[in-house]
């Protein structure tokens, strides 16, 4: 990894992430962009054009000394580390300051959400997973600071999750962390038989250009929905982050539809990964 885009509004949530990031910039050298989004109200912005930029630069020397203060912590002291302050909402935008600067990770902080706060407005994590292209670690309660042993990788075995499946590998990999590969079966019109699903997963690992006989290590949890066995093996197991393929669905599909990633994002104490499907 060369870069690591971690948004801060200054919460202990934020933190986390930023101590999470502290940790793997150390193991692979890389740069970590901080980025503190400084929303100006409405009101700011339809002031008259000369009171308008002169609270404008008010506002932006503010967060700049507070910004500053908040990067000075020892765990950063050996890393080099960007601030960046930007004009705009985390969800929408941030995926696009990743491109430009070619980062290969966002680690946000989020404390979840739950009930009709997570129905009718999802949280700035949910919607950073939704339209990010390069792969989310989403840090709850603890930040990683420590060796990083085992990850869940919650998998359904199509085609779509071939190329976020090789992209966890080698991510992983390079941390020298054991993946564990699971699949949920739930009472459903997706139901399938332990026939099927050995058929799926070696058409899966034929796919992934990887031996079939792997099929035998994946381990097949039974619940009553995806989220419920993922949550469940990775707390059972002991695991230190779950990984997801995610769609990023948008608009109207994802209302009816929903995303599973999202949800165990939300939903989990644990670490999560998310890893696009293109």
């Amino acid at each position: 990894m060369k870069k690591i885009i971690v948004p801060v509004d200054f919460s202990i949530h934020s933190e986390n992430a930023l101590k999470t990031a502290a940790f793997l910039a150390k193991k692979n050298n890389t740069e970590i962009i901080a980025v503190h989004m400084l929303e100006l109200s409405n009101a700011v912005i339809n002031q008259s054009e000369m009171s308008s930029q002169n609270e404008t630069i008010f506002y932006l020397k503010l967060a700049e000394k507070r910004f500053t203060e908040f990067l000075k912590k020892d765990y950063l002291s050996d890393l080099k580390v960007t601030p960046i302050i930007k004009h705009f909402k985390v969800f929408s935008e941030l995926d696009t300051l990743a491109q430009e600067e070619n980062a290969d990770l966002l680690v946000i902080g989020s404390k979840g959400t739950s009930g009709l706060e997570e129905i009718f407005i999802g949280s700035n994590t949910e919607k950073v997973i939704r339209y990010a292209n390069r792969p989310v670690l989403v840090v709850k309660e603890e930040a990683i600071t420590s060796k990083v042993e085992k990850v869940v990788f919650a998998c359904d075995f199509s085609n779509d999750d071939v190329a976020p499946y090789l992209k966890a590998k080698a991510f992983f990999g390079k941390l020298n962390c054991d993946l564990q590969l699971i699949y949920v079966n739930t009472p459903t019109a997706k139901f399938k038989s332990s026939l099927e699903i050995t058929a799926k997963m070696q058409l899966f690992f034929e796919a992934a250009n990887e031996d079939v006989t792997k099929a035998k290590d994946v381990k097949i949890i039974a619940d009553y929905s995806v989220e419920d066995g993922v949550l469940y093996y990775a707390n059972k197991s002991n695991a230190d982050i779950i990984a997801v393929a995610t769609h990023g669905r948008k608009g109207i599909s994802h209302f009816f539809e929903g995303s599973i990633s999202e949800d165990i994002a939300n939903h989990s104490a644990l670490p999560i990964i998310s890893f696009k499907i293109q």
